[in-house]
């Protein structure tokens, strides 16, 4: 039990390294954008526009939600004015840029790992490199890129339509004031400490996410069942290193309050 516990830990150890080095080789091959960037065009669309529907109408869901158990929670307090800013500071901070993180890597994330998994598994890659093509800039690193800059406004949408969830559902459906509802909003969100650190995170997310997902599947075994796990380490590994990191950057950004 000891010996395969160390070869585990040894295997594991191995395979982040690898994925550092194949970090690097992705900065390394970004410039290759400047010539081509209907690639990153085409990618954008691909992961973020075919995204799209699913993260509108989970956040319009998480809005309602929120709306709805806040509610029910401040009511007891006298406090159901104080609606929108539960809702919005909910949204912006946490929810927003973690559920979408989570969803984008059980769709996009699982489509760009089984994509360039195939691609490995059909000797697609291993045609370009005897072509002299190198099939990193070319077919990775536009993947990569648009992830993250995908992965911001994905996560703002979804923060917009949640927070229109959450006034339908108390302004609408349990009669708190609408202009109270957004007012107070106004005044409990801070567009630095709440917005932009909740922007800041869905950008970290992003990057760690797609990073996962390009790397299993270009690291993918050239079989149906390598690339079955691969997808499937690709969307837990994404899952868990984004719960990971919103607890530390929780941590430090927001340690003072």
């Amino acid at each position: 039990m000891v010996r395969g516990l160390g070869r585990a830990g040894i295997a594991a150890i191995h395979h982040t390294g690898r994925g550092g080095m194949f970090l690097v080789s992705l900065v390394g091959g970004m410039g290759m954008m400047v010539r081509r960037p209907r690639l990153l065009v085409q990618q954008i669309y691909a992961v973020g526009v075919m995204t799209l529907p699913i993260i509108l109408v989970a956040g319009l869901f998480v809005g309602m939600m929120l709306g709805l158990q806040g509610f029910n929670t401040l009511v007891g307090f006298g406090a159901e004015s104080s609606l929108g800013m539960a809702v919005g500071l909910f949204l912006t901070r946490e929810l927003g840029p973690v559920l979408t993180a989570l969803l984008f890597a059980g769709r996009a994330g699982s489509a760009l790992t089984a994509e360039i998994g195939l691609m490995r598994a059909t000797q697609q890659l291993d045609a370009m490199e005897m072509m002299a093509v190198d099939p990193l800039p070319r077919v990775v690193v536009p993947r990569f890129l648009a992830g993250v800059i995908v992965m911001p406004l994905l996560a703002a949408l979804f923060s917009v339509v949640g927070l229109f969830g959450g006034y339908l559902v108390g302004a609408v459906l349990l009669g708190v004031d609408g202009g109270t509802f957004w007012s107070s909003m106004h005044e409990g969100v801070d567009v630095v400490h709440d917005v932009l650190a909740g922007v800041f995170k869905s950008l970290v997310f992003g990057f760690v996410v797609t990073w996962v997902a390009v790397f299993e599947g270009y690291s993918a075994i050239p079989t149906t069942d390598g690339v079955s796990r691969a997808t499937t380490r690709a969307v837990v590994t994404g899952s868990l290193a984004v719960l990971g990191l919103d607890y530390v950057l929780t941590a430090i950004m927001f340690s003072e309050v």
